[in-house]
């Protein structure tokens, strides 16, 4: 992917009206895209042609974060996705191109992260994106979220903790999604994929309304191979990743040393260009391909 690194530079400066940025951007490539202010903050729909879509298969709504860490460049969080998200979007809107994606950049994905150590998952961007698909009955999509691509050469899927309580109906739903996305990246990858507990991206949110949604991130391949190891070897690993409670005896320096690298990097001034690796951009290039090829019937 001919990522323009001018225009990434542009991107992670501190000055950066990064909203209008991703709008301008698309638009001098022939792509629309419009703001949606939803309960306080700023997501961008990306308009694709009506001929875009087949009804007879589902929609794949693709979600990606632009909002940053204060203070951080935010150059693999979350700019990694937006750069390949909108440079598939001009490839997506070429004539003739059928592909039932639904893109959004979303908002306010920090704040429900704990940006500045405030916010829970009701107060992140997606939510309320998430409480206005559910009003409007759109439910029923395949939701693709990716964050933090940019280093690395192995996909991650998010192990995802599913609420205690929920139906048979949705569980199986959630399951047929990260099946149909481990099909997607052992085609992209050449099976060389991993699923990985990670700390929860804009797919909680979706999660958190009913509605199943997977979190695709990347490793370097000696990052994930050792935190692999350390999660057989500690397994409450896993619960301090994904914010769930873990025994007070428990030394949370140890945990932290075994955290990958990249993602020690985030909220961060270490999160700039110089961190990224080029090879991550030609792999998301072969996962969105496949993703826009990906057909499944509605229905199913």
């Amino acid at each position: 992917m001919g990522i323009d690194w001018n225009s990434y530079k542009q991107f992670v400066s501190p000055s950066c009206n990064r909203r209008d940025f991703i709008v301008d951007y698309l638009g001098v490539r022939g792509v629309k895209a419009v703001v949606l202010p939803i309960d306080g903050h700023e997501h961008i729909y990306v308009k694709f042609s009506k001929n875009s879509y087949n009804p007879a298969f589902k929609i794949k709504t693709v979600i990606a974060h632009y909002d940053r860490y204060e203070g951080s460049p935010g150059a693999n969080d979350n700019s990694s996705s937006v750069f390949a998200l909108m440079d598939w979007a001009v490839k997506l809107s070429a004539p003739g191109v059928v592909h039932n994606v639904r893109l959004i950049f979303t908002d306010g994905e920090e704040i429900g992260s704990g940006n500045n150590g405030k916010g829970g998952i009701s107060d992140q961007g997606a939510f309320g994106l998430a409480t206005v698909f559910k009003r409007l009955g759109i439910t029923d999509d395949d939701v693709f979220v990716f964050d933090c691509v940019g280093r690395g050469t192995v996909p991650v899927i998010s192990r995802t903790v599913l609420p205690k309580k929920i139906n048979a109906e949705f569980k199986q739903r959630f399951i047929d999604l990260r099946d149909r996305t481990e099909n997607l990246l052992r085609i992209a990858s050449g099976g060389n994929f991993v699923t990985l507990p990670v700390s929860y991206s804009d797919n909680a949110g979706f999660i958190a309304c009913g509605i199943p949604a997977v979190a695709i991130t990347m490793l370097p391949v000696d990052e994930a191979s050792r935190f692999m190891y350390d999660l057989v070897r500690v397994p409450v690993l896993e619960n301090y990743v994904t914010n769930q409670k873990i025994p007070e005896y428990f030394d949370r320096r140890q945990l932290d040393g075994m955290i990958p690298k990249t993602w020690k990097l985030f909220h961060t001034k270490g999160d700039n260009i110089e961190s990224l690796t080029s090879e991550s951009f030609v792999l998301m290039e072969r996962i969105l391909f496949s993703l826009a090829s990906m057909r499944t019937y509605s229905g199913t």
